[in-house]
């Protein structure tokens, strides 16, 4: 089936399977690398990127169903500038091995993005296996103030 996808920005006309998922058709036919296949499943939102700014589970999502404006963490940053959470992840030592960053971080976006107060509920889909958990909570919060102050 052809399918259209806007992802970070660029239009992309592919050919696939019905079958295949948002996250595949990214990394398999687009090498967009930043959503990583953790746990196929769902449950660990290494591969959570925005459809329309909504955080969503790319292993989940087929990619035909696929209607809206699709981010991954590859666009979030305005060239060298990067995004203020992504800023906010750097400058809390927010990562550890780097597996689940990009899932973390475009989860904190969108809770920034709706001014979540409970963040760690928010994020709790979102799985660390080094357990940096208390770095990305403070990264999120100073990721909030920032964004408050703009």
């Amino acid at each position: 089936m052809d399918i259209s996808l806007e992802v970070n920005g660029r239009t992309a006309r592919l050919s696939v399977d019905p079958g295949v998922t948002l996250l595949d058709a990214l990394r398999e036919r687009l090498s967009i690398t930043g959503p990583k296949k953790g746990c196929d499943r769902g449950q660990c939102g290494a591969c959570t990127v925005h459809v329309d700014g909504r955080p969503v589970l790319s292993c989940l999502t087929l990619a035909a169903t696929v209607r809206g404006r699709v981010t991954t963490v590859e666009g979030l940053s305005d060239g060298d500038r990067l995004h203020p959470v992504q800023q906010a992840f750097v400058d809390h030592d927010a990562l550890q091995c780097g597996f689940c960053t990009s899932g973390q971080i475009m989860s904190a976006v969108a809770a920034v993005a709706q001014d979540v107060t409970d963040v760690r509920e928010f994020m709790s889909g979102n799985l660390c296996r080094c357990a940096v958990y208390p770095n990305i909570v403070a990264a999120v919060e100073q990721a909030r103030r920032t964004s408050a102050a703009l």
